[in-house]
């Protein structure tokens, strides 16, 4: 089940481990749905009408800070954020790809010692301190995770950088998560993150992938092949 590239002579070489922090989140909901969402993509894009809008936010904020193209009406909910954001000092950067090898090193997105991906909606840095926003347009979690994970690849990406201010913009309640972050909380970061990775590696080399019975199954999950699918038939 494993993703394969071959060499010339038809030998399956399989491809390094790498992650992304939702598809961490995914094989902890269960790691069959992961597989078949995630690698196999065996089942169809989730589409809804609030994955549309927070596609459209994303564009929206870009296309202000990339281009000054006015935000439209119906996401008017970002000018606030917007006004202060450009009240922060320092140069921005737009949907930045980021991506580190095994030794937390800054590499190419696609590079092939690739090891963990992720993306900054927007980051402004200015001299040594840095701001990194995400937008989010569903409920509010908790995931503080996910913005270490960012300040991680800043930290690595911006070696001038030295403090990190991480914020999740939740645009539907208008309000922030908050966390600021130095160098030095990188090290117990990666030790508490670490060992959640291990499980996902174990399956991706020994390629069992198993059913995870949880609340998503019986009319949620898109993976009608599972017996635990209450939409299978």
């Amino acid at each position: 089940m494993v993703a394969v590239t071959l060499h010339s002579d038809g030998r399956a070489l399989q491809k390094p481990f790498t992650w992304s922090y939702s598809k961490v989140k995914n094989y902890e909901i269960c790691p069959k749905r992961h597989y078949e969402t995630d690698i196999a993509k065996s089942t169809e894009p989730e589409t809804s009408e609030k994955l549309d809008w927070g596609d459209r936010v994303h564009k929206a904020a870009a296309a202000y800070f990339e281009k000054k193209t006015p935000v439209p009406d119906e996401i008017a909910v970002l000018r606030p954020w917007i006004e202060k954001i450009e009240r922060v000092p320092g140069t921005i950067l737009v949907e930045r790809k980021y991506a580190l090898d095994r030794s937390l090193n800054p590499c190419g997105y696609f590079d092939r010692n690739v090891w963990f991906r992720g993306v900054c909606d927007l980051l402004k840095i200015f001299e040594d301190v840095a701001l990194g926003i995400d937008w989010k347009t569903g409920k509010i979690l908790r995931e503080t995770e996910q913005l270490a994970l960012m300040a991680a690849c800043i930290f690595a990406n911006h070696p001038e950088v030295q403090k990190i201010r991480t914020e999740f913009i939740w645009l539907h309640d208008d309000a922030t998560t908050r966390e600021d972050f130095t160098r030095a909380d990188m090290g117990l970061m990666w030790a508490r993150l670490l060992p959640r990775l291990a499980p996902m590696e174990y399956s991706w080399n020994t390629s069992e992938y198993l059913a995870k019975p949880n609340k998503m199954c019986a009319s949620y999950c898109k993976v009608k092949t599972c017996v635990h699918n209450g939409k299978r038939y």
